[in-house]
């Protein structure tokens, strides 16, 4: 018999009803649940450039325009 279920806070949660208690079960994982996540620095690198209108001199600046500290050229 099979059953399919989801990992939920690290409990797989089957659906329907559930096998008999004490019964033996093996869980393997589907192709499409093996995707590895994004790295912080994939995720990073995926928001460069998408802001639009800032100054041109924001990068070395961003000091004078975040925080009001004076310009640094």
């Amino acid at each position: 018999m099979t059953w399919n279920g989801t990992v939920v806070g690290g409990t797989v949660v089957l659906e329907g009803p559930p096998p008999p208690e004490g019964a033996k079960v093996t869980v393997q994982l589907e192709a499409a649940s093996q995707k590895s996540p994004k790295t912080l620095s994939e995720t990073l690198l995926g928001l460069a450039g998408i802001a639009d209108g800032l100054p041109s001199d924001m990068a070395e600046n961003h000091d004078h325009y975040i925080h009001g500290a004076p310009k640094r050229g």
